[in-house]
């Protein structure tokens, strides 16, 4: 199972490994807003599996979404097809209250 970051251990964790950061939600979520820097993979439309096959196993992933459940689960997937570095992050809405920025 990924390992949960809370929002401390995951601005300590981008210090040392910038990674990629993923956010699972739908579109319809992310035009509200998302993190700063995030590729969107809609986990519930199939765009999430898709992109797993083009995704670099040696790199680090850090996975939200709205609440953190979704990205619980697209974590899974990342780590059921062999990628070692995954963290789920947690939810949209604790990482923008914890400072990180949001774009829109």
């Amino acid at each position: 199972m990924a390992k949960r970051l809370n929002p401390i251990e995951f601005k300590e964790m981008l210090a040392q490994d910038q990674g990629i950061l993923i956010d699972v939600r739908t579109a319809l979520e992310v035009e509200a807003g998302y993190i700063e820097g995030a590729v969107n993979y809609d986990l519930n439309n199939g765009d999430f599996v898709n992109a797993m096959e083009h995704l670099d196993k040696s790199k680090t992933y850090y996975l939200y979404c709205r609440s953190g459940a979704r990205s619980g689960k697209a974590a899974e997937l990342l780590e059921q097809a062999g990628f070692p570095k995954v963290f789920n992050v947690g939810g949209f809405e604790e990482l923008a209250n914890a400072g990180f920025e949001v774009a829109y």
